[in-house]
């Protein structure tokens, strides 16, 4: 595709529950600090699929049409007169959050709690923070890292915003070095998770999911136990964990949590839970549990970037598969069966 300014290309867009449709955009002019980019590869995520089925993500809720995508790579099409770092022809990794850096928050380098933070394909914002799952896609200089390596494919690279989640959910759970880690859910953050507890030097890592495919494919990545949820082997391991993550977004998975962390242990929530949750606030009490929460990624992104190019974090096999943009409802549609995948993405057409 060659991108040009006041042509048009394709874009997904999100109207609301189960409206999604494919639009075309006008393609903007380039101001000189900003890059225009054709779509390499582009992650659905969770957040992706509760906008897609639910029309909300917590209290994040579609109040214009929304384009999704916040995890993706691109290859540099066109550069502005100031940008000096990427190149034409380019592979490059896509950094969604852009913060503010002035605010107290910033000034803290807890940049991922921005009070004015503008994070790509969010309903957090109004207007809307929109996304990148676009034919064309332009860009601030700052928000990319160019990938030089010429057997890192598009579809990896794509894959260091949910590495970066993981990595960040592991240092909110402080050191982890000789310990045992414990993670509910299999999907992609879950096995992120694994990947970065491992990369943390964890001991052993158990996995806990309701599918024997999640499981799977937490093993593949490195996990060294998996159990179903609600076995009788699950409950054996009450009271047995360092840390707990909790990567699946379901209260049941929280109180898996809570009956898996031992005693003066700490449980990390990284998955999205609904609005109101029942808490047994006297387990912490009682336990002297820690409970932190994790939300999106600070320089993690950075170290997510580093551990793909290098294979030190070896995502290939969590890509179930890759469709073109046109087909985005069906995309999302798989990406919803967790019998069938774990990370789907889209592509350019």
């Amino acid at each position: 595709m060659t991108v040009q300014t006041g042509t048009t290309a394709s874009v997904c867009v999100i109207h609301g529950a189960r409206d999604l449709r494919i639009e075309s955009a006008t393609v903007e002019p380039l101001a000189p600090n900003r890059v225009r980019l054709r779509l390499g590869a582009g992650g659905i995520c969770g957040s992706d699929l509760h906008y897609f089925s639910e029309g909300r993500v917590g209290a994040f809720v579609i109040r214009e049409p929304l384009v999704p995508g916040h995890e993706a790579s691109g290859v540099v099409a066109e550069v502005g007169a100031a940008v000096t770092h990427v190149k034409v022809g380019q592979k490059v990794a896509i950094n969604p959050s852009h913060p503010c850096r002035t605010c107290d928050y910033c000034r803290e380098g807890r940049f991922n709690l921005c009070r004015s933070m503008f994070f790509l394909g969010s309903a957090s914002v109004f207007p809307h923070a929109q996304g990148l799952f676009r034919e064309a896609i332009v860009i601030d200089e700052a928000q990319l890292t160019p990938i030089d390596e010429p057997e890192i494919t598009l579809g990896e690279i794509a894959c260091a915003e949910p590495l970066s989640i993981g990595l960040h959910g592991i240092r909110r759970a402080g050191d982890v070095l000789g310990k045992a880690v414990f993670i509910t859910g299999g999907g992609t953050i879950g096995c992120m998770s694994v990947v970065a507890a491992r990369l943390a030097g964890a001991a052993r890592v158990t996995v806990c999911d309701l599918h024997e495919r999640a499981l799977q494919m937490a093993r593949t990545v490195g996990a060294d136990h998996t159990v179903l949820s609600g076995s009788d082997e699950l409950k054996a391991l009450a009271d047995s964990a360092d840390v707990a993550i909790e990567a699946a977004g379901h209260p049941a998975a929280l109180d898996t949590c809570l009956a898996t962390v031992r005693r003066g242990g700490r449980i990390v929530q990284v998955g999205t839970l609904p609005q109101s949750v029942s808490f047994p606030a006297n387990s912490l009490m009682v336990r002297e549990l820690d409970y932190v929460g994790a939300f999106r990624a600070e320089r993690e992104f950075d170290m997510a970037v580093q551990a793909i190019r290098t294979r030190r974090a070896d995502v290939r096999p969590l890509i179930t598969a890759q469709l073109p943009l046109a087909r985005s409802k069906e995309a999302f549609e798989l990406a919803l069966d967790r019998t069938r995948s774990t990370k789907v993405q889209l592509v350019a057409d």
